[in-house]
């Protein structure tokens, strides 16, 4: 695996923010700015990770590409449109979004409809037509995995992937949000490996945490930092390495580079 952080670590310039992963001992890396900050910044950002031997494992989205709103779903389909031009430029491992949803406040909220045969039918139309327009040779259009959204469970991320049909369009990984009832949380070793047996030669890349059972009834789950839960993370990077000797694992969720610099600290010190 190649371990990276969602933070972008607190830096003076792109050689600064490549230097001071190299220094944590991370191999990848998330894609700091997005297609507005323009050519020349994108590209000394790509220079500077390139000279430091750095996977560009993720460019990401995170905007709902599924409102209500026309005008601002088409916003938001446009600025995926050129996310996935940036990082098939620059030769990310994966551009990444959620699938997002027009039926509630949240964007990325939890609602009945999310399943139903009507956003099944939005999503993938959207999908292929952001990989049809952009065409990407270097990169994957991927969605994250989601508790309350497609794709829940791998099961539904063969379904999404059969649908869309496009071989530019590849599985992103995130186990904890995935773990929403008490078999997938107890067994979580033998979620694992049905996610990368099911998922085979399809995963770009992984996020990674972990999750704990809280003690208030009903049965409720926290997504917490590595070491913190239950998860059995040794399994995950032996899974996830034998998919890929270079699979991006990204660390995400935490508050401050010091927090992030801690679970990379755990985390390579338990993975030996």
């Amino acid at each position: 695996m190649y371990l990276g952080v969602s933070s972008s670590l607190e830096h003076k310039n792109p050689k600064d923010w490549a230097k001071k992963h190299v220094e944590l001992g991370l191999k990848s890396v998330v894609f700091p700015v997005d297609y507005l900050a323009g050519e020349e910044t994108v590209m000394e950002y790509k220079k500077a990770a390139d000279e430091a031997g750095l996977l560009i494992a993720e460019v990401g989205v995170w905007k709902n590409t599924l409102a209500r709103d026309l005008a601002e779903r088409e916003k938001w389909i446009e600025y995926t449109i050129n996310q996935l031009k940036m990082a098939d430029k620059i030769g990310a491992s994966c551009c990444v979004n959620v699938i997002g949803t027009p039926y509630g406040p949240r964007w990325d909220g939890g609602y009945r409809e999310n399943f139903s045969d009507e956003c099944w039918d939005m999503a993938v139309k959207m999908i292929q037509r952001v990989i049809d327009t952009v065409k990407p040779v270097n990169t994957k259009f991927s969605i994250e995995s989601m508790p309350w959204m497609i794709p829940s469970g791998p099961d539904e991320y063969l379904k999404l992937i059969k649908k869309v049909n496009r071989k530019e369009f590849g599985a992103h990984l995130d186990v904890v949000n995935m773990i929403t009832n008490p078999q997938r949380y107890f067994y979580n070793d033998e979620f694992l490996k049905e996610c990368f047996q099911k998922l085979e030669g399809k995963i770009c890349s992984c996020h990674l945490k972990d999750i704990r059972l809280k003690e208030e009834y009903t049965f409720q789950l926290q997504e917490c930092a590595c070491g913190q839960g239950t998860l059995d993370i040794k399994l995950f990077e032996k899974l996830a390495t034998k998919e890929n000797p270079k699979m991006p694992m990204i660390i995400e969720h935490l508050t401050t580079d010091e927090e992030y610099i801690e679970s990379v600290k755990y985390v390579k010190k338990l993975l030996g």
